[in-house]
């Protein structure tokens, strides 16, 4: 009996030493690889960075902007968004006529020159035309096609119907507007809930001079785009015979034949059969 006491004592000291062993091993591979990655680490070229502005608090269209609602931030320099600000003087050039934010921003998030007026400018329809493009209002009701939440930075295809030489058309106009206000209202961070009275589109001047035509000799209508929605769109003409599948006959020519004869002293025309 006291030798198996004796054994099992001798099993647990053995299997003692045994996890003793590989907890040491376990920890020197440990500490080889920390001590690799703080190698590597070392030798890792430094990350180049500028200062960038950013936001320190959230801002909201329209809000001015100040030295205190910004702050400079370390930004890797091979990432630094187009229009960033990198110094204060280039964002508030002059105190007494500030920026305003012209779409929403988080704080931490970097200020573009494309989210911001110009100094003095403030927010509205002015401040977010791309330059050149128009600003061209549409006016709107149930019948127009448009309904549910829109915003501005929204995309329509705009469709004329009226008087055409058939009876009334409908053609596509333009296709792939953008939209940049609703009811005067260029928030592109609201969301306008039913039918609103008006909407602003910009557009080439050649496409807003087609668009204003429409508009007096006709109704427009518009059809919202999807938001990866790039389809190129051609001609669209409908009219109510090809809406119905009706085909338009084709008028026949009749030849017709005739010679010249003398009847005293008057000349005239006598119809004949027609020989090729």
């Amino acid at each position: 009996m006291r030798g198996v006491q004796i054994g099992i004592l001798g099993i647990g000291l053995a299997l003692a030493g045994f996890g003793v062993f590989m907890a040491k091993d376990y920890v020197n591979q440990t500490q080889a690889a920390l001590a690799a990655a703080q190698s590597a680490g070392a030798n890792r070229p430094a990350l180049n960075t500028v200062q960038v502005l950013v936001a320190t608090r959230p801002l909201r269209y329209g809000e001015p902007i100040g030295p205190a609602d910004v702050r400079a931030a370390a930004w890797p320099a091979d990432a630094v968004p187009p229009g960033a600000f990198l110094e204060l003087s280039q964002l508030i050039p002059d105190p007494t006529r500030p920026r305003v934010a012209l779409r929403a921003m988080e704080p931490n998030e970097p200020l573009l020159a494309i989210k911001v007026s110009a100094p003095g400018q403030r927010a509205g329809i002015a401040a977010t035309l791309t330059p050149g493009m128009r600003a061209f209002t549409i006016r709107v009701d149930q019948n127009s096609g448009i309904s549910g939440t829109l915003r501005p930075s929204d995309t329509v295809d705009i469709y004329w119907t009226g008087r055409g030489t058939n009876g009334e058309v409908t053609r596509l106009l333009s296709s792939g507007v953008q939209i940049i206000a609703l009811d005067e209202n260029a928030d592109q961070d609201r969301n306008f809930q039913g039918v609103p009275r008006s909407l602003t589109i910009q557009a080439p001047p050649e496409t807003i001079a087609n668009l204003a035509q429409g508009q007096s000799t006709g109704r427009l209508s518009l059809s919202l785009v999807g938001l990866d929605d790039t389809t190129a769109l051609s001609q669209i003409q409908v009219d109510s015979r090809s809406l119905l599948g009706i085909e338009t006959p084709v008028e026949q020519i009749v030849e017709r034949c005739t010679v010249r004869t003398r009847r005293g002293a008057d000349v005239v025309l006598i119809e004949i059969p027609c020989t090729n």
